[in-house]
């Protein structure tokens, strides 16, 4: 059976099992070091939640296949075939389409994630996946992508959707995945890197802060944004900050 299997496939294969060992690593990196941080900063926020961690840390394991499977079939596409528009050679584009793509990539993931994540809510889809998410509370710096296997899945597909249709840099693409795993987990740690005065400033009115994201854990029906505000705003679903 294995013979039957052509190079390009076995290729395909192991570039998804790289791309999720890529991403798990850098969920347990990335969210290690920020429940590192609590740990100084807040100490004693996360006493009592090491069932619900173990938990977290089970489930965001498996989304990481989730998420690499697909992110490793396009990356072996594009070496291998051309697929996607991303580009390597600065010149390709002007340099202004550079930080113009990287906000239209965030924007067009924000706005997926939005409304999935209100389509989540709904009674049938909630009880069925979401409710994992929402077992987290309070939810800590593990909990970024401790997800259901479909609500994993409705995430995984924008990012290698998007490549296909947007031109992007790849130093762009690197920063985009970079701030979607930063926001993920400091989002979720239960408490705000950022100085409050800068969270409750103009800018931090459009901009999701742990402490906006966790009046969504508290509250449920409301706060529904990855990156940006805009929609909570237009949809009149944005209910503030929770205490601090």
């Amino acid at each position: 059976m294995s013979a039957s299997l052509g190079p390009g496939l076995w290729a395909a294969l192991l570039s998804a099992a790289v791309m999720t060992g890529i991403v798990g690593v850098r969920y347990l990196m990335t969210s290690g070091l920020f429940a590192w941080i609590t740990a100084r900063v807040r100490p004693g926020s996360y006493t009592g939640l090491d069932r619900q961690i173990r938990s977290e840390i089970s489930w965001s394991l498996l989304s990481a296949a989730i998420y690499g499977v697909p992110a490793g079939v396009v990356a072996w596409g594009w070496q291998q075939y051309g697929w996607t528009r991303i580009y390597t050679d600065a010149g390709a584009y002007p340099l202004w389409w550079m930080p113009l793509s990287l906000l239209i990539y965030l924007f067009l993931h924000d706005t997926w994630f939005y409304w999935t994540h209100r389509w989540m809510h709904l009674p049938g889809p909630f009880r069925v996946a979401h409710a994992v998410h929402h077992a987290s509370r309070p939810p800590t710096a593990w909990a970024a992508m401790s997800f259901h296997p479909v609500e994993a899945l409705t995430g995984a597909v924008v990012i290698p959707a998007l490549v296909f249709f947007v031109p992007i840099h790849i130093g762009m693409l690197a920063a985009v995945l970079t701030i979607m795993t930063v926001m993920g987990v400091t989002n979720h740690m239960g408490w705000d890197l950022f100085p409050r005065r800068l969270v409750e400033s103009r800018l931090g009115h459009w901009l999701i802060t742990a402490s906006h994201h966790n009046r969504h854990h508290e509250s449920y029906k409301c706060n529904y944004g990855l990156y940006f505000r805009v929609w909570d705003h237009l949809c009149g679903t944005d209910k503030g900050l929770s205490s601090p």
